[in-house]
């Protein structure tokens, strides 16, 4: 047996971050399956714990020294599955079906944009700016559709009347998933470093503001980061056009 064939053999892939990936994965697999069935506020729910696991399965390797180029590409996939297709499916299922080929359209915008904005983060993960992504990240986009379904199931509003703001919000969630417009990665903060102890107290209030209206809080900080890319692209532009003139 030659060597070359041993090491093939030899090559594996690391379980314990593919873990969080999978799970991430079936997250988004049941969010289809249970808005299919009319369970919608499960399907929400299942796409917002597939976000807690992609956040968590990056880190995971990380901390254990575990990337790989497969667990690059498997997470991209599961990404595209939780926060590509199942969050549009949900949405067409829930407010769009009855709009018929526009409802289709936006849709696929969606998806489409979700597909698009992977491939080019892959196509520019070491060159881009770490400080800041380009275009809306999908997990984000994802967080607008699905807060804004519970949002509205919580409060029980009429599909009918929501369903035109539904139209526009999944169009205008896969354009920004493929913009130019510049958003915050959070990168640069220091988790590990030493913060006032005002901080430590309005994060805790923070969170458990989140858990006490899900619902309500998890739709308008999505949206507010939404907005936030075109406002900093904006802001970076000024000052740029203002030093050119200096």
């Amino acid at each position: 047996m030659s060597i070359e064939k041993r090491s093939i053999r030899r090559r594996g892939i690391y379980l314990l971050p593919n873990l969080f990936t999978t799970g991430a994965l079936f997250a988004g697999f049941y969010s289809i399956t249970s808005a299919i069935n009319g369970h919608f506020e499960t399907a929400v729910i299942a796409i917002f714990v597939a976000m807690i696991l992609d956040g968590l399965d990056g880190r995971v390797a990380r901390l254990t020294n575990t990337q790989s180029e497969f667990g690059v590409q498997y997470d991209s996939l599961s990404d595209m599955v939780s926060f590509g297709v199942a969050p549009a499916l949900v949405m067409y299922i829930l407010a769009l079906s009855s709009m018929g080929r526009a409802g289709m359209f936006a849709a696929f915008v969606h998806t489409a944009g979700g597909a698009l904005r992977l491939a080019r983060f892959n196509a520019q993960v070491g060159t881009a700016d770490k400080r800041y992504f380009q275009g809306l990240p999908s997990p984000a986009a994802a967080a607008i559709l699905v807060g804004f379904i519970w949002f509205c199931l919580e409060h029980d509003y009429d599909i009918q009347v929501i369903k035109y703001f539904a139209l526009v919000l999944t169009i205008c969630t896969g354009l920004l998933m493929v913009s130019n417009f510049r958003y915050s990665s959070f990168k640069e903060i220091d988790l590990k470093g030493k913060v006032p102890f005002i901080v430590a107290i309005a994060v805790m209030l923070s969170i458990a503001f989140v858990m006490a209206q899900p619902q309500t809080t998890l739709f308008f900080i999505s949206l507010g980061y939404a907005i936030s890319g075109p406002v900093v692209t904006l802001v970076m532009r000024k000052r740029r056009l203002l030093e050119r003139k200096m």
